[in-house]
């Protein structure tokens, strides 16, 4: 699932690795647990996938010397191989990590998107 986000970043001139770029990266390559995730919080996946796009802009050109995981990123991973608990770390354990670390815009855009299906579910 990193070489996704690593690939997102670099289509989108970016040197980093974020939190955005990890969500595209889930939903790029979608994992059934995943799935059944948004499904259960009633997240429209093409939403979410067309906001997190957009809130990944696009970066200078530059020539490439590496890559970088933002210190959030890693957070994320931590939050994933504590959660998996010893088994090998799945995209459910980093979309939940991702969702739990709550400080990024992916995780922002995440709370939207499950707000608006509440809220649509009590009108």
């Amino acid at each position: 699932m990193l070489r996704v986000a690593e690939q997102e970043c670099r289509n989108h001139s970016h040197y980093y690795v974020g939190a955005e770029h990890l969500l595209v990266a889930l939903l790029e390559e979608p994992d059934p647990s995943t799935v059944s995730a948004l499904d259960a919080a009633g997240v429209d996946v093409p939403e979410v996938h067309a906001e997190a796009r957009r809130a990944l802009g696009t970066g200078e050109e530059r020539l490439w010397e590496g890559i970088l995981i933002t210190p959030r990123v890693r957070r994320i991973i931590a939050l994933a191989e504590e959660r998996a608990a010893g088994r090998e770390v799945g995209p459910l354990d980093l979309f939940e990590a991702l969702r739990l670390e709550g400080g990024s815009s992916a995780a922002e855009i995440l709370r939207r998107a499950t707000s608006r299906n509440t809220a649509s579910t009590v009108e």
